[in-house]
């Protein structure tokens, strides 16, 4: 989730398809024989704690104890939302985009009953780091576009909800695995992209995500349901396996090594690719590592790595190996947009790392999360029909802008 959470190479073969999304009503939907898009909006959040390690952290040692699915998006400082219809008519409502966890839902006091409506009976309940969410079950007809309606969709009806100004609900895109025991009267419930695929609306269940960086012009991102959009991509997708390892592989969880430079500072070990975490993650043991590698002295107001202009200049990239692929995350893209450092409490002049500690050590079956700030700079790709990730180099990997 929350704050502060790919595809077989035919699908590259695919022209994805780019449809906007309308509150206004839309037709029945067509079979789509190729991936559809939906646009994503990103807004820079200005309530709530400025400490975004704090919350991110609290999110994954929740996640690694096995008391929460997700964690509370009230926290985070860049949030990636999408506008979706529900109902029919369909009622517009901005959501939190989420692979970090699988239910579908909408605040009570926003959610408005059409003819589509239907009260399951059931109650449902999701349990995040800071609260649950709870309320009734209702199934309803959800558009994302006009090739991407669905029919029957569970929705969560939250009569009790976290704070989350601004936003109506939430878009789980994570492993339908996360939504059991989430409502009373089923095991498990479809998600969309589930439901997307089984209704015949994509023929892969591939979700394909594009975030450009916040400090970017163009600060704007993308999901594509059915595969992914190549004009995004500057090289192939190369995938990797979902983890065996637990509790990762409940997630979108894969294996990994880190070095920093040429020095190994993480071995390979499972974790989690999360668009609901911010920052970058890695076990306490890997922390150190690169802390004294770069020099940062941690800093209080804002609980991240701080370093000098000097030390910057000094700095090595990290590369990220995935199934025997490399990925460089340079200097830069290890830094907190420099424009944004009010926006986590910092000086104006400072430089923040954007790697941080899980605040515990390898070997838990979760030994990192690569949130929004790696997502930023690759291209994913989640496969639920393949049970892979995948990643791929964009404009944004060597950008310069933060």
């Amino acid at each position: 989730m929350v704050s502060s959470r790919l595809l077989s190479s035919l699908l590259a073969l695919l022209a994805p398809a780019f449809f906007s999304l309308s509150a206004s009503a839309l037709p029945h939907p067509r079979t789509a024989s190729s991936p559809a898009t939906l646009k994503l909006a990103v807004r820079i959040n200005s309530y709530g704690i400025k400490n975004i390690a704090a919350a991110d952290r609290a999110r994954i040692q929740a996640r690694q104890a096995g008391t929460s699915s997700s964690i509370s998006v009230t926290n985070d400082v860049i949030l990636y939302t999408a506008d979706i219809g529900v109902g029919s008519p369909p009622t517009s409502y901005t959501v939190l985009v989420d692979t970090g966890s699988s239910n579908t839902w909408i605040k009570a006091n926003a959610y408005e009953k059409t003819a589509t409506s239907h009260d399951t009976g059931g109650m449902f309940s999701v349990a995040y780091g800071s609260g649950d969410v709870v309320g009734e079950e209702y199934t309803d007809t959800v558009t994302f576009n006009s090739d991407l309606v669905i029919d029957n969709q569970s929705i969560g009806v939250a009569s009790r909800s976290l704070g989350m100004e601004g936003l109506d609900g939430i878009l789980g895109l994570g492993p339908v695995d996360l939504t059991q025991g989430t409502v009373s009267n089923t095991y498990e419930v479809a998600t969309v992209t589930d439901n997307l695929y089984k209704q015949g609306r994509i023929s892969s269940e591939v979700l394909g995500v594009f975030f450009a960086p916040a400090s970017s012009e163009d600060s704007s991102g993308e999901l594509t349901f059915g595969g992914y959009d190549a004009s995004k991509i500057t090289g192939d997708v190369s995938y990797v396996p979902i983890t065996s390892t637990s509790p990762a592989n409940g997630y979108w969880g894969i294996n990994q090594s880190i070095s920093y430079g040429s020095t190994l500072i993480l071995d390979e070990t499972a974790g989690i690719v999360d668009t609901g975490t911010t920052l970058i993650y890695i076990a306490s043991d890997a922390f150190d590592k690169y802390q004294s590698a770069t020099g940062g002295t941690f800093d209080e107001a804002t609980d991240l790595l701080k370093i000098s202009s000097d030390q910057y200049e000094q700095l090595s990239s990290l590369y990220f190996t995935i199934g025997g692929v490399t990925y460089e995350l340079t200097p830069n893209a290890q830094i907190w947009p420099r424009s944004l450092n009010s926006a986590i409490g910092g000086t104006t002049d400072g430089i923040y790392l954007i790697v941080s500690s899980t605040g515990s050590s390898s070997g838990s079956g979760d030994d990192f999360t690569n949130g929004y700030c790696f997502l930023e700079r690759f291209y994913s790709v989640f496969d639920t029909t393949n049970s892979q990730v995948g990643f791929a180099t964009t404009e944004y990997t060597y950008a310069t802008t933060n």
